[in-house]
């Protein structure tokens, strides 16, 4: 669409004009060009663009094209949701990434009535009309991969199909059960149009309660990539045999992996010390060497393209999906004790304060002296008489394991990298990154795959030293690539947005802890909240509060910061095994040092931005299937104990009910709103609580209280909480009144009000 140039930068209206009658994909080039900015004039627009989107005036959708909030790109893929009893087909789309539900469209189909069925993926033009939108079909995708997932079970004569997940409640008449039985873990494809929506099996995925089922129930919901093509795997082979070539040899240095004890690829291995230059007086040598993966993975191949569709690993209590096929990630590409491997070498100068002086990167090749486990490594330390650092957060209180790392190693090796990472770690103390300590689950496994226990795992120095080198490394892969001029992946991490920091002070107001939005707003602030609040009740769900505050990290080619770690320019370089991002910026370290085979092609940095949008997608998705891969350990796990009374810790409150977590376990599981008795329940959205109008009753985040468990479903995660009978809050329940229960307008329970201080 033709526009006159503007002589400065166009207004907020301005753009939103634009963006809506664009026939076009709108996005920061298309607005640039538009209204004729160039120079510093872009760099404006793209701050104002972020502003307008914190303010809530637009979102982005995939590929960076900008729409009014609320609404739908102009061209976008839609999967059919529903048609209903006049044959209209009501569409969603494909892709949603705002935090509010994603919009219906009403689909406008063309030819023949019924052409379009629930499930299928359709390519739309998409237009606002009255009050929502409507889309043009412009041409019918191939159906994914993803199918409904669920188990069979009886009723009479007819057999339905019960979802896995949570948040369905649906259950669907199953026409076509092949061979699956009452019981089995099934995978079936959605047919027909209501009322005679059905489910035909697709495959049989056998008994969902048997052991390490609960990951595979995962690994089909979201379609993750679990197997590799024959054409991926004989690359394997073939690279896995490539002779290393000429190299930096650094075999002769007691080089260290330190990991989890069970992790099932070494990307990493870590060594420091002294330096003897005397223009770096207290200083330190560090080498951080990271898995050569670039050198057996190259751009458009096999392998590549396995890697860029799968985006990451991802890890589950019982198996890893890998990014790579196992004869890479876990054998040739993995630093394994006593076997030379390639490596790429960040090489450090470190000053005496932590500041990382110079840099430089080499491909190597390395023998790991020895694979040690976090916890092994500490006790090592602890046993040597080293003192551990003082930190906010606990630190495990292991007693001295002798024996598990050699004497001579503990002095070459583990001895100087702890004398350097204190310098690390008062250069991180002096950034003043974001400190939150929430810890994470770990569920232990037996041989068969049976829960033997969950618990918190512990923090230790030995992580956040191999943290604080893992981070400089990363520094130095960014500053490294910009000084050269070559593209760089970086992991952004934005500052929180206003609309986020409001919700904040309204929250923390009611801990009667102040918030000023005034002021600059940086990761310490969070961290002197923390201070202010002390040991005090609250602070679990005030550090639960801040985290839920932060903007999600993502992949992009802009320089814009990480905020959490309260750094200028970051990017991921230590994980090349199990991500992608990482493998990018090796391929651009190749060649901005020109070091051979496997440097990032001319014109690649083109489509950084569609990338890094994909991966960042990827991660979210692997994160989710973790996430209810661990919730599903935690319900069978509690199995045993329904009908029993459990500590809980209420962690987030909602008109309809409260959620709520088993003390030291995890695992959310709902107490709905009508079962807190008869009287009315007014919902605070700023103070997060449900308040009786009667009684005065509260539940409010952060609140422990007793629980009767009333159902634990290991197939979907879920849990259903009950208060104990004759309870009320932990007092006795006040006399019942002879009220009307009859459903609101809008659908929410009729014991409950909502309030809100934010209009």
């Amino acid at each position: 669409m033709a526009r006159k140039q503007s002589a400065g930068l166009p207004s907020r209206k301005q753009i939103l004009d634009f963006i809506a009658s664009s026939d076009q994909p709108a996005g920061k080039r298309e607005i640039a060009r538009a209204f004729g900015l160039s120079g510093q004039m872009k760099i404006d627009l793209k701050r104002l663009l972020k502003d307008m989107a914190d303010e809530g005036l637009i979102d982005s959708s995939p590929g960076r094209a900008f729409h009014q909030s609320g609404g739908v790109p102009k061209v976008t893929v839609l999967r059919v949701a529903e048609v209903d009893d006049s044959g209209t087909v009501w569409a969603v789309p494909e892709q949603w990434h705002a935090e509010t539900p994603p919009p219906k469209l009403r689909v406008l189909e063309r030819g023949r009535r019924g052409a379009l069925g629930i499930g299928d993926r359709v390519l739309c033009r998409t237009e606002e009309r009255g009050q929502g939108f409507v889309a043009h079909p412009m041409k019918k995708l191939a159906r994914s991969a993803e199918l409904s997932l669920g188990v069979v079970k009886k009723e009479g004569d007819r057999y339905w199909l019960s979802p896995v997940d949570k948040k369905e409640r649906r259950e669907l008449f199953i026409s076509d059960l092949k061979d699956a039985a009452v019981g089995d873990l099934v995978l079936c494809e959605v047919t027909g149009r209501p009322p005679r929506v059905s489910a035909r099996v697709d495959a049989v995925l056998g008994d969902p309660f048997a052991p390490r089922s609960f990951s595979l129930i995962a690994i089909h919901k979201h379609g993750l990539r679990a197997e590799f093509d024959k054409e991926a795997i004989d690359e394997a082979h073939r690279v896995a045999k490539l002779p290393l070539g000429e190299r930096e040899d650094l075999t002769h240095l007691p080089i260290v992996a330190i990991d989890p004890e069970d992790a099932r690829d070494h990307d990493d291995a870590i060594w420091a010390a002294r330096d003897d230059d005397s223009d770096n007086p207290g200083g330190w040598k560090a080498i951080v060497a990271i898995a050569d993966v670039s050198f057996y993975v190259r751009t458009g191949s096999e392998l590549d393209k396995e890697a860029r569709a799968r985006g990451n690993s991802v890890y589950f209590p019982d198996r890893v999906v890998p990014m790579l096929p196992e004869e890479l990630s876990a054998d040739i590409c993995s630093l394994k004790e006593g076997q030379v491997r390639a490596a790429m070498a960040c090489h450090m100068t470190i000053a005496k304060d932590g500041a990382i002086k110079k840099w430089r990167f080499t491909r190597a090749k390395i023998c790991v002296a020895a694979n040690v486990a976090y916890e092994d490594a500490q006790a090592a330390i602890d046993a040597a008489g080293e003192e551990r650092v003082e930190v906010s957060s606990p630190t495990c209180s292991m007693p001295p394991i002798e024996g598990r790392v050699p004497a001579e190693l503990v002095e070459t090796a583990l001895k100087p990298l702890w004398s350097c990472w204190r310098a690390l770690f008062a250069a991180r103390q002096k950034r003043d990154p974001l400190e939150l300590d929430i810890p994470e689950r770990r569920v232990m496994l037996d041989e068969k795959g049976r829960i033997t226990s969950i618990a918190p795992r512990d923090r230790l120095d030995a992580h956040r030293l191999v943290e604080d080198f893992m981070i400089a490394a990363n520094v130095a892969a960014a500053r490294a690539l910009e000084a050269k001029k070559l593209p760089v992946m970086y992991r952004v991490h934005e500052a929180p947005s206003r609309e986020k920091l409001v919700a904040l002070k309204d929250y923390l107001k009611t801990f009667g802890v102040d918030f000023s939005l005034g002021q600059v707003i940086k990761p310490g602030t969070f961290n002197r909240v923390i201070e202010r609040v002390g040991d005090a009740d609250g602070r679990e769900e005030i550090m639960e509060q801040l985290l839920r505050s932060q903007m999600q990290a993502r992949y992009g080619p802009e320089r814009l910061g990480h905020f959490g770690l309260a750094l200028a320019t970051y990017a991921h370089f230590t994980s090349p095994i199990r991500r992608y991002a990482d493998l990018l910026v090796h391929r651009a370290l190749v060649k901005a040092y020109r070091l051979g085979d496997g440097a990032l092609p001319q014109g690649d940095e083109e489509r950084f931005e569609q990338i890094g949008e994909q991966i960042s997608m990827l991660e979210r998705r692997a994160m989710d299937a973790e996430r209810e891969t661990v919730d599903r350990y935690v319900a069978a796990y509690l199995a045993d104990q329904v009908g029993q009374l459990v500590e809980c810790r209420i962690t987030g409150v909602q008109p309809f009910g409260f959620f709520a977590t088993v003390e030291d376990l995890g695992g959310d599981g709902l107490v709905l709103a009508r079962d807190l008795g008869q009287e009315y329940f007014r919902y605070d959205e700023a103070a997060k609580q449900l308040v009786g109008e009667e009684s005065g009753e509260t539940y409010r985040t952060g609140q422990r209280l007793t629980l009767r468990l009333a159902e634990a479903n290991p197939v979907s995660g879920s849990l259903r909480y009950e208060l104990p009978e004759g309870s009320y809050g932990g007092r006795s329940a006040p006399p019942r009144k002879d009220r009307a229960r009859t459903t609101s307008k809008r659908g929410r329970p009729p014991n409950i009000r909502h309030q809100s201080r934010r209009r």
